[in-house]
């Protein structure tokens, strides 16, 4: 469920364009204003102001936010303001770049989006870098990492709830044999992990918790500091229980020594109008602290500002 808040009667498309405009003249630019306008707008409402904006101002509107605004502010607006497939093919592209959380990124993207939401993903990619995620990938990730993110990102699942519980059991003992025998990057785990419906995956983790004891996480956690293992726990939870995945990421991002920041505006930005009202619930469940107020504790300024206005500020 989406936390944005739009408000019942809102100006026209020109009329948002022309505040936006106002926002950036004179000497200082009206922070609280582009929160206003761009905090409370949908996906479809942001793209017309984006499409209206350039065709009156000929001015690309995110270039236009990245010469006014800085820093975080600058980065949750510009993100917020992408479309979620070219957030997406965005935040794809940077972590094939550096290793700092980049395979946990890719692993986000892969398993947390519908078949639809990933192949458009893929494709506003093409368009904007030339190239294929899927090569980008390759040629950036090596050895265990290669053989499980370039299959993932390539997927296109099923989507329906049928179920073959047949199947369920079989591939669970699979899973069950590989991971006994620390053969984590067996291409049998693999392909079950990168190609079932999430529903298949579901029933199949279900079958294994019951027929052998554990949740699958727990076996994965031989080696807490295996950074492939703690890939393959990420994937898991990403396919069967995203709202459990992002409230750690979270909770790790704000409950540091420092902020990160990164993780803290992928995670509202990506998730806003998808399912944050969960994660908010979970996070509240899990720290006893509402979302809303560990973020005022933990950021401040205009960033702080957009983010509450992202995730709801005040709702339960």
């Amino acid at each position: 469920m989406s936390t944005i808040t739009v408000p019942e009667t809102i100006p026209s498309v020109p009329e948002d364009c022309e505040q936006l405009r106002k926002a950036f003249a004179g000497w200082g630019t009206n922070e609280g204003l582009v929160i206003s306008i761009l905090g409370h707008r949908n996906s479809a409402q942001r793209k017309l102001i984006r499409q209206t904006y350039a065709e009156t101002y000929g001015e690309d509107l995110l270039k236009a936010l990245n010469k006014e605004l800085t820093n975080d502010f600058e980065r949750v607006v510009v993100l917020w303001t992408l479309d979620s497939a070219e957030r997406d093919a965005f935040l794809a592209n940077e972590a094939t770049k550096r290793w700092t959380s980049s395979n946990q990124v890719l692993v986000e993207i892969a398993c947390t989006r519908s078949s639809h939401d990933l192949l458009l993903a893929r494709q506003a990619y093409h368009a904007r870098y030339k190239r294929s995620l899927e090569e980008d990938v390759a040629y950036h990730t090596t050895g265990d990492f290669c053989k499980l993110l370039v299959p993932l990102v390539s997927s296109y699942r099923y989507e329906g709830d049928e179920v073959n519980m047949t199947l369920a059991k079989s591939e669970a003992k699979i899973l069950h044999e590989k991971i006994s025998e620390k053969a984590y990057n067996h291409e049998d785990l693999i392909w079950i992990l990168a190609t079932r419906s999430k529903a298949q995956i579901n029933a199949t983790l279900n079958h294994y918790k019951n027929e052998f004891g554990n949740d699958i996480n727990k076996d994965l956690k031989t080696d807490p500091k295996d950074e492939f293992l703690a890939i393959l726990r990420a994937t898991v939870k990403c396919l069967n229980r995203p709202e459990k995945y992002f409230e750690k990421v979270l909770r790790l991002a704000i409950n540091k020594g420092g902020t990160d920041e990164g993780a803290l505006t992928r995670v509202v930005t990506t998730r806003a109008e998808v399912d944050m009202k969960f994660i908010k619930d979970e996070y509240h469940r899990r720290s006893s602290v509402p979302l809303d107020r560990a973020i005022v504790k933990d950021t401040n300024g205009d960033y702080e500002d957009m983010l509450l206005a992202l995730i709801g500020h005040g709702d339960a």
